[in-house]
């Protein structure tokens, strides 16, 4: 009976691999397929029967992107836009969340402002993507970085709020009452105790305002009109026209695009793995 229990307890972990394995399988597959379309010709790219492995590797597709087009600009555009807006919603957002974890104010005040703030996270963008227009329009900021900066960081505000509130409430108040006594201020006491205990949570959020940033479509399409101010989504979606798909140039964009991302998150990835299991969904 103990065999035949330790026989189905390995069949079932087996299992468990297998289809842990095959989900992996099936989510680096676009992945891989994106990036041998970035290295195939033409010819090999509509080739049937699909050529998996059996092709002759190009850089073409890479030269005419970042050589020959203005992909290079897209890209540091996508950049400075990512992480300027990111470092703005993250010291705004969590200082708009430690006063909500922390201050009680009359009739339960904060409880409603928190989910007031996280209330506008539910509304579709599109809606707004007309008012933001006219606005960036009438204080003549159309059509520059500066506007998707101040509209990324106000997108990624409320999530900010609600990601960091929960991290503070898991924080002992007992930790800001003893630095206090001994002569700190509040925020020396948020600075220099509380801050290097959600770090975890700070670079989890970090991560998740940064691809949401990088990957933004909408507003940039709606706020940009030239190279100076596009944005790396916007310029590989402008290859598709109505002539043509060009979808080695595009693939080989993705892949560049792809691999900031990566660095990032593989940097804070000891960080991202314990911020993601904190205090993150307290109410």
């Amino acid at each position: 009976m103990k065999n035949g229990e330790r026989g189905s307890g390995v069949g079932g972990r087996w299992m468990k691999y297998g289809m842990a394995g095959l989900a992996v399988l099936l989510a680096l597959l676009p992945v891989y397929w994106m990036m041998t379309i970035s290295l195939k010709k033409e010819v090999d790219q509509f080739a049937v029967p699909p050529k998996w492995f059996a092709f002759s590797p190009t850089l073409a597709h890479y030269r005419d992107a970042f050589v020959e087009r203005s992909f290079g600009q897209y890209l540091l555009t996508s950049a400075i836009v990512a992480v300027v807006s990111t470092i703005c919603a993250i010291v705004l957002g969590t200082l708009a969340a430690y006063a909500l974890a922390r201050f009680q104010l009359p009739h339960k005040l904060n409880v409603r402002l928190a989910l007031w703030i996280l209330s506008t996270r539910m509304f579709p963008p599109i809606v707004t993507a007309v008012p933001l227009f006219l606005l960036m329009s009438d204080v003549r900021l159309l059509d520059t970085m500066a506007s998707l900066i101040i509209v990324y960081t106000a997108f990624n505000l409320p999530f900010v709020v609600w990601m960091m509130r929960g991290f503070f409430q898991e924080i002992p108040r007992e930790l800001e009452e003893a630095a206090r006594v001994d002569g700190d201020s509040r925020l020396g006491a948020l600075r220099r105790v509380i801050l290097p205990l959600v770090t975890p949570g700070l670079a989890a959020t970090a991560v998740f305002c940064l691809i949401i940033s990088w990957n933004e479509f909408l507003f940039a399409l709606t706020l940009t009109q030239t190279d100076a101010a596009m944005t790396l989504p916007v310029g590989i979606a402008g290859r598709v026209t109505q002539y043509e798909i060009e979808w080695g140039v595009m693939s080989a964009a993705g892949v560049v695009a792809m691999i900031p991302i990566l660095v990032f998150a593989l940097a804070v990835q000891r960080y991202l793995v314990r911020g993601l299991s904190l205090g993150a969904v307290k109410g």
